[in-house]
């Protein structure tokens, strides 16, 4: 079984560039917006997605790129 998900991504400055920060979940998509719109001063870059989630392994899917802030490194599969 799987489900929709949306998920707001902050990334950070690390050694080796940008590194991904704590992962937020939003309830839908314009809640992810709003959320990485805050977030946005904060962080030099964040991005929201929207996912396909396994709910029996927790695995991700199907990445959706809603909204998206400063620096974003792709998203590694």
């Amino acid at each position: 079984m799987s489900s929709e998900k949306f998920i707001i991504i902050p990334y950070k400055k690390g050694r080796g560039g940008l590194v991904p920060g704590e992962l937020r979940q939003a309830s839908n998509a314009a809640s992810a917006e709003r959320i990485a719109t805050a977030m946005s001063e904060r962080h030099p870059g964040v991005a929201a997605y929207s996912v396909i989630v396994d709910t029996e392994t927790g695995d991700m899917t199907s990445p959706n790129l809603i909204i998206a802030f400063g620096d974003v490194p792709p998203l590694q599969d």
